[in-house]
């Protein structure tokens, strides 16, 4: 009886571990020396494993950080209302934010025209990281007008959702004027708070929200890590 090779026995070894959850998605696998101490090989033979893992979708490299678990795309609807939070909790799927800054400052020419303010006008800035299951979805950049709204900068440092805090401020309720979306890649800042490497996929979208009397509320820029993140697009209820 001819004998498994050992690169496909540890590949077998760590798929199943990987299926039952012992890896989660986002997690990082043991280093290429620690999987060679486990299992008794040298790093040539699990190289060899961990390629065949990569070449089915299950793990990828990312350089000079570690082999990680593939991460389950997540589903973004394109629509009049796109509430990332609660679209993840249907899933089953938690959301976060890690907030990177929040200032306020002169708008520039995009912001002033996308919100409909003069430029030069205070906005309420706001640059952080999405996160599902704990795990970095996107970087975000998010406008927000400060003279209309001059209370929300307290409101957003205080709430851990933007919906939460333009609630907090009397706006119940906000809708997605427009969005366009493009492709792009990484770049090196983008790249190290998405735990991507230089150059890889990213999609971009960019949003204007409007308020129930149709003033512009938000403008925003999502850059999304490629491989996580899935559109779908379904007529508005």
């Amino acid at each position: 009886m001819p004998r498994t090779a050992l690169w496909s026995a540890i590949h077998k070894t760590l798929s199943a571990e990987i299926a039952s959850g012992h890896f989660p998605p986002g997690e990082k696998l043991p280093t290429e020396a620690e999987l060679s101490a486990r299992f008794g090989v040298n790093r040539h033979t699990v190289r060899r494993a961990l390629a065949d893992l990569a070449d089915e979708g299950m793990v990828h490299a990312r350089r000079g950080a570690g082999v990680f678990v593939a991460a389950r795309p997540v589903d973004y609807p394109v629509g009049r209302r796109t509430r990332l939070k609660q679209n993840l909790a249907a899933a089953g799927r938690t959301a976060g934010r890690e907030t990177l800054s929040l200032i306020s400052r002169p708008a520039d020419p995009r912001e002033a025209e996308a919100l409909q303010i003069p430029e030069g006008d205070e906005v309420h800035v706001m640059e952080g990281i999405s996160l599902i299951d704990g795990q970095p979805l996107a970087w975000f950049r998010s406008a927000f007008p400060a003279g209309r709204y001059p209370e929300l900068g307290a409101a957003l440092a205080a709430s851990a959702s933007i919906t939460e805090a333009l609630r907090a401020i009397g706006i119940a309720d906000y809708t997605r004027a427009e969005t366009r979306l493009t492709a792009t890649r990484a770049d090196a800042i983008q790249a190290g708070h998405l735990r991507l490497r230089e150059g890889d996929p990213l999609l971009r979208a960019v949003s204007i929200n409007i308020d129930p009397e149709g003033r512009p509320v938000e403008y925003g820029r999502t850059w999304f890590a490629g491989d996580r993140i899935t559109l779908t697009v379904a007529p508005d209820p």
